[in-house]
Order: structure tokens, then sequence, then C-alpha cells
């Protein structure tokens, strides 16, 4: 997530300056915001994610100020927002986007970007030093990728001391919160390290060029990044987009579960019914779609 959006700011940059010479050669620009959710650059592969129910967002610095309500408005159902990197790093933006989404309505969740130069055990306590302890928020996210693009630490380490990081940040994560944390991920990383690994916790994966059991064969998941130029109104520029892989049903449940676990960890999630925010026809289709079996791990 953090090396896209630092090219996509770079572009961003360059479109700005391209805005202002048209303005003073008296060209109309299109406005900041865009008037409904899209996507700057469609692909046929991911067409199917606009058929899932439930969307929302990620987002991090690189979104600049954020206009909450106009991205509730426009449909977003969850946005995860980014607060850590390594064992120093805090995002300039994280508080202003957790308070300004909480604010507006849209239920939100904090990402730790994972640095593999520090030790699992800084990166945990960094991490939940700066989250809220919410018992409304959604669960805590570990973004696991390589980061070969680093000045400081490029190198891959070997998958069984990556593994062993990962577990002993989402334990910590896991006691701090009382939420079972997601995990994050691209398919470089999943097929090196992550196939057949910790599947009793939630995957979120990264798919903008196919549908994700064409990638990543049978990993269950519980949500899907399928563009990295999402559009979005009440943000400028490109924004991840994500689809919860389920329907409306297993959302509300998904929220339910994660609001409770604190109290009653063992307790399962009620069956209950849709709140009415999806056409009978969309959720039907979802309901039929074979690959829905089993997305999560609880």
């Amino acid at each position: 997530m953090r090396i896209l959006t630092r090219v996509l700011q770079a572009k961003g940059l360059l479109a700005a300056s391209l805005a202002f010479a048209l303005a003073g050669a008296g060209c109309t620009m299109a406005p900041d915001y865009y008037p409904r959710k899209g996507d700057a650059k469609p692909h046929a592969g991911v067409a199917r994610a606009k058929t899932l129910p439930i969307h929302g967002i990620d987002v991090s610095r690189w979104q600049g100020e954020i206009d909450w309500n106009s991205v509730r408005e426009a449909g977003t159902r969850f946005a995860f927002v980014k607060a850590t990197e390594g064992g120093d790093h805090l995002d300039p933006a994280f508080n202003r986007n957790w308070t300004g989404a909480k604010a507006a309505g849209v239920p939100v969740g904090a990402y730790h970007f994972v640095y593999w130069c520090r030790s699992a055990q800084e990166q945990a306590k960094w991490f939940v030093q700066h989250i809220p302890t919410d018992p409304d928020s959604l669960p805590p996210v570990l973004d696991v990728e390589w980061n070969g693009s680093s000045q400081t630490c490029p190198k891959k380490i070997p998958r069984d001391i990556a593994l062993e990081k990962i577990r002993v940040m989402l334990t910590e994560l896991e006691r701090h919160t009382g939420k079972k944390p997601i995990i994050y991920t691209d398919i470089t990383f999943h097929e090196e390290v992550l196939r057949g690994e910790l599947n009793d916790y939630p995957f979120w994966i990264r798919s903008v060029a196919a549908e994700p059991h064409e990638r990543y064969s049978s990993r269950p998941y519980a949500l899907w990044q399928w563009t990295t130029t999402g559009r979005v109104p009440g943000i400028k520029g490109d924004v991840d987009r994500n689809a919860f892989h389920g329907t409306e049903r297993q959302w509300v449940a998904f929220l339910d579960r994660s609001r409770r676990q604190d109290d009653q960890p063992g307790a399962p999630a009620p069956d209950l019914p849709s709140p009415g925010l999806t056409p009978p026809a969309a959720v039907a289709e979802v309901e039929a779609t074979a690959s829905v079996r089993s997305y999560l791990p609880f």
C-alpha cells in the first residue's frame, strides 16, 4: 500500500502543476472532488468486485485532507487508515483520519506496515501505543509485503523468520485490542511466505488485475483490494478501494462479532437480518457465488 501511494502522490504533484498551467491559459479543470465513485483505470479482470455489496477504502497521509462526510454519503461502508510503520514512524494523518471517519459514522480500523529490519516486539509495541482501544473499531490490520524500494531495509528475510515475526505481532495485537487481527498481503508475499499458513486469521488480499481465486488459489479471504486507482467523493486523487467478500448479512455479523470479542471471545456471531442497504438482486448474486463459501476462519 505504501509504495504505490508514494508513486501516485508524485503523479498527483505533476497533475497539479499541469492544472495550474491550464488554468492560466483559461482552460476549465475538473472539480477537486469526484461527484461519484469510480476507477481512474478500470480493469476488466476485477469487474465482479463492483457486484459485491459492501465497499470501503484504505487511506494514509497521501490522500491529504479528506471530507469524511462526503466519503460516507458516497456509500463507503468501512475505512482502514494507516497508523504506523516499523518501530518509529507514525503516519501524520492517522489521528485526523481516525477521528474524521468516526465522526462521520464510517466504521474504521488501523493498519501497521511491517518493516522487516525491526524486531516484532518493537513494532507491536509501537503500533499499540498509537491506536485507540476502541470496542467499536474494526480489527487491527498487519500489512505484510516485501519493501524492495526501501532505502533502509529492502531485503527479504527467510520465510521462517518472517512467519515468526508475524505471529508475534498478531498475538500482541489481539491481546491489546481483544480482536483477531486481519492480515493484508499481496501475491508475491503470499506465495513466498504465507501460502498454507495462518489459516485461522482473516485475510485481506490485493488483486487488481484478476479475481482473487485466479491469483491466490484456495486462500479464503474476507476483504479484496481490487483497485489502487479508485475515485471516491471527498478524496482528491486516487484511493485504494476494497470490497468485503460476503453479503449484507455476513457484514453485519462480522461487525457485531468485532464489537463483542472483548466481552465474549467465544460467542458465535448472530444471524442478523440485512439492514436493507443493498438491492436484493445484488445480495442474491453474491450469495450464489461459490467462492463466498467459508471466506472467514470463524
